[in-house]
């Protein structure tokens, strides 16, 4: 039975403000830091900035334990399953931050194999820009999220009923229709994939 039926509508109110403010404040980030903005990350945690400060210092490196994943630095596409992966097995709800211009746009690594923008493959809730954004960056951007979370979060999670449309991942690799599919000048008289296969009887 849901919680909304066992309690009067007056009580649900004051129960998703104490559930989110125990939310907010006890964030288990996730580090997936790739690149030279992991090092901005790990400064995070150090004393002089004391991420702790803000309920976000128990970083885990197991995704069950975590929901708050932190994206920091470029992503290949070699890794986008292994991130994928790791943000289904963390439980709802969670939410993911963008660290860096690499990991929010591709940044300067504008070629095939660097992914162009995370949010292509998960949903992302805050976007930390700089080439690497300095730790105070990253503080801003968990007290951005942990308002967001006081602001939208529910003690029954109402907020996932209401969702219209899948806001999951995207599969990395698809088939192309006849329509997309873009053909290469060549010679097509050689091209083994084109040849008809001959028919066994």
């Amino acid at each position: 039975m849901a919680l909304t039926n066992m309690l009067p509508d007056f009580m649900i109110a004051p129960l998703d403000y104490l559930a989110n403010m125990a939310r907010k404040h006890s964030l288990w980030p996730m580090p997936f830091a790739t690149a030279c903005c992991g090092i901005e990350l790990m400064a995070t945690a150090s004393s002089r900035y004391d991420i702790a400060r803000f309920g976000s210092e128990a970083m885990r490196f197991s995704p069950r334990q975590c929901d708050v994943m932190i994206v920091a630095g470029r992503v290949a596409m070699k890794m986008v399953p292994v991130m994928q992966r790791i943000w289904l097995q963390m439980p709802e709800p969670k939410w993911c931050i963008s660290m860096g211009a690499c990991a929010s746009s591709g940044g300067v690594f504008d070629t095939y194999a660097v992914v162009q923008g995370i949010d292509r493959f998960i949903p992302v809730d805050v976007y930390v820009p700089g080439c690497p954004p300095r730790p105070e960056q990253l503080i801003r951007a968990v007290l951005d999220l942990q308002e967001k979370i006081q602001k939208t979060g529910t003690i029954d999670a109402r907020e996932f009923a209401a969702r219209a449309a899948y806001e999951g991942p995207t599969a990395l690799a698809r088939e192309l229709g006849a329509e997309e599919a873009i053909i290469t000048p060549g010679d097509y008289n050689t091209a083994t994939r084109l040849r008809s296969l001959p028919t066994v009887n």
